[in-house]
């Protein structure tokens, strides 16, 4: 578990773990990044607390740079077993995860399995953005996101791994700071290994609490798609090609509609019209006071990743081409490429 200012919630998420019925051993190894609030003092309890336990102990690693691959790999190097469930200090483990998921890994051999991002708020906001998060106008087709049938998957939400398929891959790359996730799912697909989806497995999320940190979020995770675009060679899909086509359909309708034609504005105004009528089937059953915010969430979403996809500059994709290292052959005789060695 990489954390990093999580005072809200990181008591919360060990306890969710450590509420799981699993019968074989259990460890819970936190990293901490340089928090600015309580984290590591909360994190410095849980250890207190489950010092003397045989199962459940918690420990910590340090994580001085914050950045969340530098700390999953810091704690999986630091645990000892091997299963290794990855959690994150505002995700809740629901009932039975572990267990559910050791057991799909020996049913279908998969390398990794996971399930559903289950995004809940606690606030108006809050509710709204899980809303957006867990509807297809807002993600799109994504499973782990808006549920579906199980079966094998470009990526899964955190996930449940072998280690020996970790420490064959080198754990994450450092160098994503975001969509680390996909590009070892990549990575790991690559090699042969197969990874798995369940709606069996879900984790509640709990969402940004603001627009300013949502859209930085979003930002983030459109910037570092590109950098996984432009890394692995044909890892790109549509869906994730429809943030920004939709800002630059915008701008160019709002440029238009300024300086030829009043008739431009009809594609802001279509997009608008879309997300609104989309929020409606989203926000159902919601409070008003967070319905109403559900389309200013898809927007921010939307926008925000879409940005941050057409700015995402290339030096990045170059760092990490710079940093990397060759990957493992596959396991079933033949290279990266399919030959045979």
């Amino acid at each position: 578990m990489p954390v990093l200012n999580e005072e809200r919630h990181l008591r919360s998420a060990v306890e969710h773990i450590l509420r799981q019925e699993y019968a074989g051993d259990l460890e819970i190894v936190i990293a901490l990044g340089p928090s600015t609030d309580r984290t590591d003092e909360i994190a410095a309890e849980l250890v207190a607390e489950t010092a003397g336990r045989s199962w459940g102990r918690v420990i910590t690693v340090p994580n001085p740079g914050g950045r969340t691959p530098s700390g999953l790999n810091a704690a999986i190097r630091a645990s000892r077993h091997p299963v290794v469930v990855r959690v994150d200090g505002h995700g809740m483990l629901s009932p039975g995860y572990i267990a559910t998921a050791v057991r799909l890994l020996a049913e279908t051999g998969a390398a990794n399995v996971g399930g559903i991002m289950h995004a809940e708020g606690e606030t108006d906001w809050e509710r709204a953005v899980a809303a957006a998060m867990t509807s297809r106008i807002g993600v799109g087709n994504a499973a782990f996101h808006t549920g579906g049938e199980a079966g094998e998957a470009q990526t899964v939400y955190l996930g449940v791994f072998r280690r020996e398929v970790l420490e064959e891959q080198g754990g994450y790359n450092e160098e994503f700071v975001r969509a680390q996730d996909w590009e070892l799912n990549f990575r790991i697909r690559q090699a042969g290994g197969l990874i798995w989806f369940s709606p069996q497995l879900r984790v509640d999320y709990r969402p940004r609490p603001t627009v300013r940190a949502l859209a930085r979020q979003y930002k983030d995770y459109g910037r570092w798609r590109r950098v996984v675009a432009r890394y692995h060679r044909g890892s790109i899909n549509p869906r994730y090609l429809a943030p920004p086509a939709a800002l630059l359909a915008m701008a160019a309708g709002l440029v238009a509609g300024v300086t030829v034609t009043p008739w431009g504005l009809v594609v802001p105004a279509g997009y608008l019209a879309a997300i609104t009528a989309g929020s409606l089937p989203a926000g159902k059953g919601l409070p008003a006071a967070a319905r109403v915010r559900v389309p200013v969430a898809l927007a921010t979403m939307h926008l925000s990743w879409g940005w941050g996809f057409l700015t995402s500059p290339r030096k990045l994709a170059r760092r990490v081409r710079a940093s990397a290292r060759p990957a493992p052959a596959r396991t079933d005789g033949t290279d990266r490429a399919g030959a045979h060695r």
